[in-house]
């Protein structure tokens, strides 16, 4: 079943003519996503190299190709119109790729999908500043060398992340699926990994994103992981900043039934030191790594204290085993 996007969700790409839009339009296209089309102003009528047609708008996209879904690599001084653009079309999931956007132009964007959402429209954000979301299909050909995107059968990858690595549970050697939700794109990858070598499927793995101001964090993801049968066991990977994980320690230890492990990056870091991502400094007590660790291990969360032993403390987690 999986969560946000299966092999029917159908894609366009906002950006799909600029370098890394056109990169990773391929990528997904070839993964095997319901990609249906791209947008970039000016070039309406034109294919992409993938033989995609491109429209001027979103609206117009959206008319022609039944379109639910979109990933945006536009510019950052323009990702935020780009966003509030997919949202006026009616997409009700949007990825938002790009990296750099204007904090103060975030805040914009997310006071008007909290006003949106409130009356009743269900809008999506995930991201900005994150690698997307994926939902694997079964693997039925392509990779032959070893790092190219296998084609997929009822998969979605949408974004950025190297599809080859993920697992579906029919081919998964333990037929158990972990979904994971990560504010780091590449130990999401590094998570994907681990597990997918331990013999799990992944039902669906999203990331959230390293900004301050963004869509979904670790509570809104964690619900519907939750939620969802074949989702067997949830891997949350989060770091220094802000209180999201805090907050969903204390929401998993209220309402979540299901086998749940974690990493926090940036133990080591410094106060007021910034470590990568813009959201991702210490500003305070429920900041630290060592607060969001202790918080998550109240909760009964099995946490790996080590980025290598990610999918260690999944497979303990799974077994009702603790660590050592």
């Amino acid at each position: 079943m999986a969560i946000l996007v299966n092999g029917s969700t159908r894609v366009i790409c906002q950006g799909i003519t600029g370098a890394f839009g056109a990169a990773h339009t391929k990528g997904c296209f070839n993964y095997g996503t319901r990609l249906v089309g791209g947008v970039t102003p000016g070039k309406g009528g034109t294919l992409d190299a993938n033989g995609l047609p491109i429209y001027d708008t979103v609206k117009q996209a959206v008319a022609a190709t039944g379109a639910t879904a979109t990933m945006i690599f536009v510019p950052p001084p323009y990702a935020a119109e780009a966003i509030i653009e997919a949202a006026d079309a009616g997409l009700t999931l949007i990825c938002a790729i790009t990296e750099g956007i204007p904090v103060q132009d975030m805040v914009k964007v997310r006071a008007m999908l909290d006003a949106r959402n409130a009356a009743g429209d269900k809008i999506v954000l995930v991201g900005p500043n994150c690698p997307g979301v994926i939902t694997p299909g079964p693997k039925t050909g392509g990779g032959t060398d070893g790092r190219t995107d296998p084609f997929t059968n009822n998969g979605c990858k949408i974004g950025i992340m190297p599809g080859y690595i993920h697992t579906h549970v029919s081919q998964s050697k333990k037929k158990k699926a972990v979904g994971i939700v990560s504010r780091s794109g590449t130990l999401t990858y590094e998570a994907v990994w681990q597990t997918s070598a331990l013999g799990y499927g992944q039902s669906t793995c999203v990331g959230i994103g390293g900004d301050p101001v963004r869509g979904l964090n670790h509570i809104d993801v964690i619900k519907l992981f939750e939620a969802d049968p074949d989702t067997h066991g949830i891997l949350m990977i989060g770091e220094i900043g802000g209180t999201d994980e805090i907050d969903a320690a204390h929401y998993i230890k209220k309402h979540v039934t299901k086998p749940i492990a974690a990493f926090i990056g940036g133990q080591t870091a410094p106060p007021g030191r910034r470590m990568g991502h813009a959201g991702a400094i210490i500003g305070g007590a429920d900041d630290t790594a060592d607060a969001k660790i202790k918080a998550l291990n109240a909760a009964g969360v099995t946490v790996a204290m080590s980025p290598a032993d990610m999918g260690k403390a999944m497979d303990e987690a799974m077994n009702g085993k603790k660590q050592d």
